[in-house]
């Protein structure tokens, strides 16, 4: 089985080597880069499982990176933030990050997180027959192969849209809280703000092009609805 592949985008080599050091100690293979074009051409030349890329970077910033990688990849991408930038987070959730953390973090919340994230990502593996369909309507989840289409048109996800979708789908008609989402999806106890879920809702609204199939449960969180089912 190949070695997991990490990407680590910073500009301050402390953290890429204490990082590195870290997730290597793990037997993942670590590639690293320090800048946003170095990010986006390493990117491009190792195809990485997991991204680790910092919003402040020089060159073209972490933001844009993520951008023009979410017109050709659906790789995971834990965003680095500084704490003082809330907006900073809400802004990479709506590029198509995954997850967060805020500096300073440590190490091992991180590796953590990527367990948790690879963990998700190889979940994924069952075979078509052991892994059902949900059909809603005009949309169809593919469980299986991690596929969604709308109107027979395939629909490109993030993995993290993806199981969000698929875990509404699963529990039909059932009131799921930001933090059953958080626990169910993200796999990891979220020192974060919730507004992670709302982001990456919003995003799959938008992708299926109908939002009445997640309705927003006021104070509570979101319940998946099947009109016709």
């Amino acid at each position: 089985m190949p070695a997991v592949k990490i990407l680590v985008v910073d500009d301050e080599a402390g953290i890429r080597d204490v990082v590195t050091a870290y997730l290597r100690r793990e037997g993942y293979e670590v590639y690293t880069a320090a800048d946003g074009p170095g990010g986006l051409k390493a990117a491009r030349a190792y195809k990485p499982d997991l991204i680790v890329l910092d919003i402040m970077l020089p060159g073209m910033d972490g933001l844009e990176v993520l951008t023009r990688l979410r017109r050709e990849s659906d790789v995971y991408v834990i965003m680095l933030t500084a704490r003082s930038e809330e907006t900073d987070k809400v802004i990479g959730l709506s590029v198509g990050a995954d997850d967060y953390l805020t500096k300073p973090f440590s190490p091992r919340e991180l590796v953590a997180r990527v367990k948790a994230a690879l963990r998700r990502l190889r979940a994924g593996g069952g075979t078509a027959a052991e892994s059902p369909v949900l059909a809603f309507r005009h949309v169809r989840v593919d469980t299986g192969r991690r596929q969604v289409w709308v109107n027979e048109e395939p629909v490109s996800l993030t993995t993290t849209e993806f199981d969000l979708l698929k875990t509404l789908a699963e529990h039909r008609g059932m009131v799921l809280s930001r933090e059953q989402l958080l626990e169910k999806v993200w796999g990891h106890d979220f020192y974060g703000d919730d507004r992670v879920v709302d982001v990456h809702i919003g995003h799959i609204r938008q992708k299926l092009g109908d939002d009445r199939f997640i309705v927003t449960v006021r104070g509570v969180g979101y319940r998946f609805e099947d009109e016709e089912g």
